[in-house]
Order: structure tokens, then C-alpha cells, then sequence
């Protein structure tokens, strides 16, 4: 026998309940069921092994007493071998976590508060400025420092998970996610108000893992690995190459597009991905409106009348996507927290609809009267009531709670319903809100910035997938350097390209973004040579815009300014593992004043360096209003009419640590779109075959010159 576990159990459940749910729903016979362990709003029933990934895909998200139960195998992966893919994601995936808390907890005892601020992922000192309701009924708590000064610069950003805590208490605190963020104050979506007996209370906010999202990755594997005689089993032996993919027989599908400046690559990879009949890859490198092409693809999948879930690893990713399918009418519903949600899209999110419904009122008086009703019911009085009054108000409460439950749930189906495109970060997927719903067709854009696990939980409620990313830009983020070292960072998309290579994947070829100059070596390096830079974008330079005066530094789309010689080595930051190199960001600063004294605004100016520590003390020499500065990671599919890249590495050894990853790199390159300076040692860079090639590159161009060329 194996367990199953059943979550988010209606008030009241009983093992009858149950058993009627696994016999009539699950077909079940009755002396197949188990032992029933019943807690609260979850049970665990011992199940036959052979019917376990049936029961769980016939439980997963049915409706009872108007709640969606979820269902998922409980205690492993029955009769998995150590080897078996599924079984070795999981392993990695909890590794990874247990990493993540690791390194938080060694956070919080290593750095005093302050530290604790300084490294970006925690705000102390904060006092509760005001409170009010939205958000889909959550509540906003918006906070700041005392005396109104300014937050310092932080990591944690709109949509980041967080723990508010009392700075005097070692209480719990309060989960919540940060829904929005000014110079002087930020507020904290929760689920309930954080009370405190302290007239004067303080208050900090530290950066929070997401366990929600790990154990629905979890359940995704186990799924993906009991499934049998469905669509999910279809996929997964595909997706480990077990049976090949299976295209119509034109191999691309004829479609008039909906987007008449669509280029030929684009109509291709479209067509592709419309005839697959189970797995496709749509490849965008940098710049060649991958985009464009995903909403496409979308929108001519809803003209055929299908239902489409549209997902990406991040909100932002989910919300370029989402607000291009509105803006051309597709009826899309966005699922998720809507502090996670950009503030013009908000209205469109799950929540909010439901909030805005007009039948929605019902049920909240409902509730209100049943509040009342318990209220009375509980209440002392002198009078003593007739035998059984408080029973029956009780019972009329509970009554008028599963109205206003079932009022509910069918506002949110109707919303549900009726669009065409639901819209998800991979991991906000949850059967509680989507109940058994499946999709024809899902697509997961920036699939290479995601882990494996996390792509497995669209593929639960999809009959066919397009993975569409560029896996030749950064992969998934991966604390656990042993997890990282067993291909945890090999996202899906990476995986099964390596698999099927052009059977599957139709690259884009046409970007819009980048001066030629700019782009060319990364299409050598990374794509064969096939980008071809837009007539509009082809020799664009800065002198190009009105504001801009004429100079060598304006005027030419590439600069590489060599410091070897300099004695500008690089140093470890001070109670830090990072890296930084003072004279290059000094030199870097003198750079962006150049481009701000010949018209630059500073908005279209970055500063990008794969070091968290040269990111810092770039921040403390530079303080332009609206100049961005920010790691390489952290700017990954951001572009600004110039960019400065800070590579910081210079040391006697020739060691040029993580630069050694290539994708980084070509991330860092394909950001600007008239301006690219590069500032690094040549004599560090020369060892390493991808940087002599970089250095040939820049010398083709005549953009390689010395610092003594420029004080």
C-alpha cells in the first residue's frame, strides 16, 4: 500500500466522506481503502501502489463542499530506483533548499541588523505608517524608517516573499509579500494584521524562502512519475526521450498572422510550434522579439478555439507576456498574489475580478451575517436562551458560511471560465484555484531561467508544451554548489534541445535591439552566425539622438578600455566572498559622467558587473538619479540605449572565477543598444580561450584602447 494525501479537506469531513470520495470518484472498492488518518483539513489514506497515480490524478482539484481538495502521493516516489530521474530532481531540489535555509540561517547569526540591511536582504528599524485593505481582501501595512529618512538599497523588491517581524519579539512574524516600494516607505501585503502588545513597536523585514513553491515542485515530480495512460505520462516519456515528438505531417502549420511585421523566422518558429502535437522549442536569443513570437503563437492557438496557460519562471516574465495579450483584446486572466502583479495590470488579476463581481457582495454580507450569528451565539446574556437557540444559530452561521463558500467559488469558476488564457509563474499554479482544469496547450516563456521541477507543474494540466528561451543565456539561479554540480541548473528546455536539437527547436533571426557591432560576436560565439541585425537597429549610435554631442566616445558603437598595467588588482570585500576592484570603478564612473556630459540621460545609461561587491561600491561612488547599477543576473532581458560592464577580475594568476561561464557573459554583452564599453585586464582576461577571442574581436573593430588613452 501507499499513502495519499488529501489537502484542503471542507470543514467537518469525516472518513465516510472520504471513502465515498476515493469509491465513487477515485473507483475505488471500498476494501482497497486503507487506513484514514484524519487531522483538520488534511488526511492521509493508505491506497493500493497500482492505483496510486490514478487516485491522485482523479482527487487532484475535485470539488467538495464547494473547496477544491488537492491530492498528491505522500512518503516518496513508491518503487523508485536511486537513479530515476524524478527521484534525483527531488534529491536536488530538497538539497537546494536545505542550501537556501542554510545560508539564511548563517545570515542571521553571522550579521548583526545592520549588517543584515547592508547586504540587501533585510530593512530594520521600521515603524508602521499606515494600514489599509485590498489586494483581494489582504492587508497593506506600509512602513518606514524613523524620522522619515530614505531606504537604503535593498534586494527586496515588488512580489518578493518576506517575513515582517517584531525587532524586540522572537515570535514568528508574519509571511507576506512586498507590494510596493518608494524611496521612503514600503508595503507589505498580509494575510492578517500583525498586532503587537507594544505601544511603540519596531519592526524588520527579511528576505523569505517560498516553501509554497518547493512543495508544489515536489508534488509535480511525484505526479510526473506515477502517471500512467494520460497526457502527463505521454509527455514525460517524451520529455526523457523515451518516444519521439510527433509534428502534423507539413511539419508547420499554415496560419495567417494576427502581427503582419512578423519576420520569416518568426512565421516559422510559430508554425512549428502550432504543429507540434506535443513538444516544441521556440530558440530567441537576444533581442529577436521572443515575445513577439509567444503571443503569436497564443493568440493563434485561442483562434483555433483552444484553451491556453501561459506561464513564465518569473512575475516579470508573466507580466511582459500578459500585458501584450490584453493590449490585443485575448481574454487573459492573471493567476497569483496581485502584489506580484504590475500596478496597471492588477485589475486583470484573478483576485481583483473576483473582488470587482457583482454576486461577490452576496457572499461577503453572507459572511457578515454569519459572523454576527457567532458572535451572538458565544455572547454572555443574562436572560437565559431557550433550550437549543445557540445550537441553532450556530448551525444557521455555518449554513450561511457555505452559501457565501459556494457563491464564491462560482464567481471565481465563472471568471475562470470564461478566458481564454490563464496567466502563472510556473510555481503559482495550484489545483485549490484551478481545481481540474486542463489546458491544450501550454507555454512557458524564459524556460531556460527556470529549474527543471518547476516546468513539471504546467505540464500537470497540459496536453502539449512550447518551451521558448535561450538557453545560451544565464541558467537558473542554483544556491547548492553540489546540486549545481549534479545538473540542478540544466533547466528542461536545455535538456530536451539536447535531446532532439533542430527536430524540435526553430531559432529567431532577426533582432532588434543591438548595433551590428554590438551583436556580432555573440552571434558567432553562441548562434552560428545566423542573428541578422534589423534595418532599424543595424548602425544605430548615440549620436543618432537629437540631445547627443558628436565624440569618438558617442559616435562609435563599441569601446574596450584594457587596464592591465594599471595595478588595479581586484580585492575580496571586506567581511565578504565577493569581489571588487576600486580602480575600475572609478574608472567606470568617470565613463558615465563622459556619456552624461554629452546629453545621455542617466535612464538610458546602466552599469552592469557580474559582482555583487563591485555592484555595491559602484553604488557608493555613483550616485546619479535614475543611472541603474546592477549585477549581470539581475539584468538578464533588460536593454538601455548604453551599457558600461565592469568584469573587475585583474590578478597575477590569470584566475577569472565564475566569467569563466560564457552565458553570463553573453548576457552582459547583447544589453546595449548604441553603446557598449567593456572595462577589463587583458593580461587576466588571456587565459582563458573565450576572452582571447572577445580581445580579436574588439582589436577587428578598432574599439580597443588602453585607460591611458582616456584619464
Amino acid at each position: 500500500m501507499s499513502l495519499l494525501r488529501l489537502d484542503n479537506l471542507p470543514p467537518r469531513t469525516t472518513k465516510g466522506t472520504i471513502v465515498r470520495l476515493l469509491t465513487q470518484v477515485a473507483e475505488l472498492e471500498k476494501d482497497q481503502v486503507g487506513a484514514i488518518e484524519l487531522k483538520g483539513r488534511f488526511a492521509t489514506v493508505e491506497v493500493p501502489a497500482r492505483r496510486l497515480s490514478r487516485v491522485v490524478a482523479a482527487l487532484d482539484g475535485v470539488l467538495l463542499d464547494n473547496r477544491h481538495v488537492r491530492a498528491s502521493a505522500e512518503g516518496g516516489l513508491p518503487g523508485a530506483r536511486s537513479d530515476d530521474h524524478f527521484a534525483r530532481m527531488i534529491r536536488l531540489l530538497e538539497m537546494e533548499a536545505d542550501e537556501e535555509a542554510r545560508q539564511a540561517l548563517e545570515r542571521i547569526r553571522r550579521l548583526a541588523p545592520d549588517e543584515a540591511e547592508k547586504a540587501g536582504e533585510s530593512l530594520i528599524d521600521l515603524t508602521v505608517r499606515d494600514e489599509n485593505v485590498g489586494l483581494g481582501g489582504r492587508v497593506l501595512v506600509r512602513l518606514g524608517k524613523r524620522n522619515d529618512r530614505p531606504l537604503p538599497w535593498t534586494r527586496l523588491g515588488v512580489g518578493s516573499p518576506v517575513l515582517l517581524s517584531e525587532a524586540r519579539s522572537s515570535g514568528a512574524g508574519w509571511r507576506g509579500v512586498i507590494s510596493e516600494r518608494t524611496e521612503t516607505t514600503v508595503e507589505v501585503a498580509l494575510e492578517q494584521s500583525p498586532d503587537t502588545d507594544d505601544e511603540r513597536p519596531l519592526f524588520r523585514i527579511d528576505l523569505s524562502s517560498d516553501e509554497v513553491a518547493r512543495r508544489r515542485q515536489r508534488q509535480a515530480m511525484e505526479r510526473a512519475h506515477v502517471a500512467s495512460g494520460d497526457s502527463l505520462a505521454h509527455l514525460r516519456e517524451i520529455l526523457l526521450g523515451n518516444k519521439p515528438p510527433q509534428f502534423l505531417a507539413s511539419e508547420v502549420a499554415s496560419f495567417q498572422p494576427f502581427d503582419p511585421a512578423l519576420n520569416a523566422s518568426q512565421i516559422t518558429a510559430v508554425g512549428h510550434a502550432l504543429a507540434a502535437r506535443d513538444l516544441a522549442v521556440i530558440h530567441g536569443p537576444p533581442g529577436t522579439g521572443k515575445t513577439t513570437a509567444v503571443v503569436e503563437l497564443i493568440r493563434q492557438a485561442v483562434f483555433r478555439g483552444e484553451r491556453v496557460l501561459a506561464c513564465a519562471p518569473s512575475n516579470l516574465g508573466v507580466d511582459n507576456v500578459f500585458e501584450r495579450l490584453l493590449a490585443t483584446g485575448v481574454r487573459a486572466v492573471r493567476l497569483g498574489h496581485p502584489a506580484r502583479v504590475l500596478p496597471a495590470l492588477r485589475q486583470n488579476t484573478l483576485d481583483l475580478m473576483v473582488e470587482a463581481h457583482p454576486d461577490i457582495r452576496l457572499a461577503r454580507r453572507l459572511a457578515r451575517e454569519a459572523s454576527a450569528l457567532r458572535n451572538k451565539a458565544d455572547k454572555y446574556t443574562r436572560a437565559k436562551p431557550p433550550p437549543g437557540a445557540k445550537r441553532e444559530m450556530r448551525a444557521e452561521a455555518r449554513a450561511l458560511m457555505d452559501d457565501a463558500r459556494r457563491v464564491e467559488a462560482q464567481v471565481v469558476a465563472h471568471v475562470l471560465d470564461s478566458a481564454s488564457v490563464l496567466c502563472a509563474t510556473t510555481t503559482g499554479l495550484d489545483s485549490e484555484v484551478l481545481g481540474q482544469r486542463m489546458f491544450d496547450l501550454a507555454v512557458i516563456d524564459e524556460a531556460c531561467q527556470s529549474t527543471e521541477p518547476g516546468c513539471w507543474i504546467p505540464l500537470l494540466r497540459s496536453h502539449r508544451v512550447v518551451l521558448a528561451g535561450d538557453h545560451f543565456q544565464l541558467p537558473p539561479t542554483v544556491v547548492s554548489a553540489q546540486a549545481q554540480k549534479e545538473g540542478f541548473d540544466v533547466s528542461l528546455q536545455e535538456r530536451v534541445v539536447a535531446l532532439y536539437g533542430a527536430g524540435i527547436t526553430r531559432r529567431l533571426e532577426v533582432q532588434y535591439r543591438m548595433n551590428q557591432a554590438i551583436m556580432q560576436f555573440s552571434s558567432q560565439e553562441f548562434y552560428e552566425e545566423s542573428l541578422v541585425a534589423d534595418e532599424s537597429v543595424r548602425n544605430h549610435v548615440l549620436t543618432d539622438l537629437a540631445e547627443i554631442t558628436p565624440s569618438e566616445i558617442t559616435s562609435q558603437p563599441v569601446h574596450f578600455f584594457d587596464t592591465a598595467g594599471a595595478g588595479w588588482e581586484e580585492e575580496l570585500e571586506p567581511d565578504g566572498e565577493s569581489r571588487r576592484n576600486r580602480g575600475e570603478a572609478e574608472f567606470v564612473a568617470r565613463r558615465v559622467e563622459d556619456l552624461l556630459e554629452a546629453g545621455l540621460a542617466a535612464r538610458a545609461i546602466a552599469v552592469i558587473t557580474p559582482y555583487a561587491a563591485q555592484v555595491r561600491l559602484l553604488r557608493s561612488i555613483l550616485t546619479v538619479e535614475g543611472l541603474e547599477i546592477d549585477s549581470v543576473d539581475g539584468f538578464q532581458g533588460r536593454e538601455k540605449e548604453a551599457v558600461i560592464i565592469s568584469l573587475v577580475r585583474s590578478n597575477p594568476r590569470g584566475e577569472i572565477g565564475f566569467l569563466a561561464d560564457v552565458r553570463r557573459m553573453n548576457v552582459a554583452l547583447t544589453r546595449a543598444r548604441r553603446k557598449l564599453m567593456v572595462v577589463g585586464d587583458s593580461a587576466t582576461l588571456g587565459s582563458d580561450d573565450f576572452y582571447v577571442r572577445l580581445l580579436e574581436y574588439f582589436e577587428t573593430l578598432g574599439a580597443y584602447h588602453t585607460i591611458w588613452e582616456y584619464p
